[in-house]
C-alpha cells in the first residue's frame, strides 16, 4: 500500500471550511424556500375606503379616476417619483400575470392611522406609510380630492 492512499487528502482546516460553507448552503436554501412575504402585522380594520384607476394620458401625466363615477378626481404631473414608481410596481405584477387595467385599485386608510394601498386583481398591498410621511401624504391626499367612502365600524 502507498504512502499517499493511506494519508488524508485534506487538511482539518479545510474539512472546517468546507462543512461551514455547506451549513450555508443548506441555511440559505431553507430561507429562500419560506415564504416570508406572508409575515406581517395583521391590518387594522378599514376606516375609509377610495376606489381608484390610473391611466397614463399623452401629455405624460397620470390621471386619478374615481373608479365607480369615472371622475377624474387628480392627476399626477411632472417627476413624482414616488407614486410613479409604486404604480409601474403595481402594473408590472398586472401585466407579468396577464391582468388588464380593468378592477380597481384600493386606497385604503385604516383605523390605526396606517394608508395601504391594494391591488384588487393581484391581492398584493403597499403599506405606503413604511415610506415615510412624505410618501404616504401623496397618496393621502386623494381623500380629500373625491367623495369617499366611509366604512362603518359594526
Amino acid at each position: 500500500m502507498s504512502t499517499l492512499a493511506s494519508k488524508d487528502f485534506l487538511s482539518p482546516v479545510a474539512k472546517v471550511l468546507i462543512a461551514a460553507l455547506m451549513s450555508i448552503i443548506l441555511l440559505l436554501v431553507f430561507i429562500n424556500s419560506r415564504d416570508l412575504s406572508k409575515v406581517r402585522e395583521p391590518d387594522a380594520s378599514p376606516a375609509q375606503v377610495l376606489q381608484l384607476r390610473f391611466e397614463d394620458r399623452p401629455d405624460g401625466s397620470i390621471a386619478i379616476i374615481d373608479y365607480k363615477t369615472g371622475k377624474q378626481i387628480d392627476a399626477v404631473q411632472g417627476e413624482a417619483g414616488f407614486v410613479r414608481g409604486t404604480l409601474r410596481g403595481l402594473a408590472q405584477e398586472r401585466k407579468r400575470r396577464g391582468l388588464d387595467s380593468g378592477p380597481p385599485f384600493e386606497l385604503i386608510y385604516r383605523a390605526d392611522g396606517r394608508l395601504t394601498l391594494s391591488d384588487t386583481a393581484t391581492g398584493r398591498l403597499v403599506d405606503l406609510e413604511s415610506f415615510g410621511p412624505t410618501n404616504a401624504g401623496t397618496f393621502f391626499r386623494l381623500f380629500n380630492a373625491s367623495n369617499v367612502v366611509t366604512v362603518s365600524k359594526s
